[in-house]
């Protein structure tokens, strides 16, 4: 999915997201694992909201993402903040030309972009690819719980003084999928708005099919949790976490 017009509004609409959590879960991660890692691969990176952070704490990062709109939003913010980040136009399940990496992340959901398992399959294959001996690989995806119960044929608003959205959610065409139907509006020096519609879809998948799908990448599935916690996983749990490790 390639973000369009909402690429330069995304991080106003996004400012109560919780990124810190993100930045944190990595740095727990790779604590509990015990690896020792400094270069890094953001997997559908956005406009930059975990590469930046990484970056800004010493680690070498990559962020690859397949909206040319949002990394040229992630490049600006990088120059602004100082932080030194490779930003590249690539598509997950054809990573190409790069090295390998100590660690790669696909967060924020990125993964349920991808609406079939045959290119689920494909993203775990080519981030494979692109780590070294042992490497750490995480990422965190919707639950199925989530899917039905708080996304599916609900409607979001929010009216704010500079953008305001309506966002509705619809049963998606494949199965444990949603369809996202966004009209945002952005408030414009001479007291009008402009609107803008997107559509976006988003599909995950069982715990158990991403476990499987990992395993024939050659990965080993090292833990899972949910929204941000240690704990045991719950079946009310609206984020699943990955940790795994390259295996083979």
């Amino acid at each position: 999915m390639s973000y369009q017009h909402f690429a330069y509004y995304y991080d106003q609409l996004m400012e109560e997201a919780p990124y810190g959590q993100w930045i944190s879960f990595f740095e727990q991660a790779m604590a509990t694992v015990g690896a020792d890692v400094s270069s890094v691969l953001d997997v559908g990176c956005g406009t930059g909201s975990i590469s930046i952070p990484l970056a800004l704490k010493g680690y070498d990062v990559t962020g690859i993402d397949l909206s040319d709109d949002m990394l040229a939003v992630a490049h600006e913010k990088s120059m602004t903040q100082h932080a030194s980040v490779q930003f590249l136009q690539q598509d997950m399940t054809e990573i190409e030309g790069l090295p390998e990496f100590d660690a790669a992340v696909i967060f924020c959901d990125s993964l349920n972009y991808l609406l079939t398992e045959e290119k689920v399959a494909a993203a775990f294959h080519s981030v494979h690819r692109h780590l070294k001996e042992n490497g750490i690989f995480l990422f965190d995806v919707h639950s199925l719980y989530k899917i039905h119960n708080i996304f599916s044929g609900n409607t979001f608003a929010e009216n704010a003084q500079e953008i305001s959205y309506i966002w509705q959610c619809y049963e998606g065409e494949y199965p444990d999928s949603v369809e996202h139907e966004l009209s945002f509006f952005v408030h414009e020096e001479d007291s009008r708005y402009t609107r803008f519609d997107e559509v976006h879809m988003q599909r995950t998948l069982s715990v158990q099919t991403y476990e499987h799908l990992l395993e024939e990448a050659g990965f080993t599935v090292i833990k899972i949790t949910g929204d941000f916690s240690e704990n045991e996983l719950k079946s009310e749990a609206e984020r699943i976490f990955f940790i795994c490790k390259k295996s083979k």
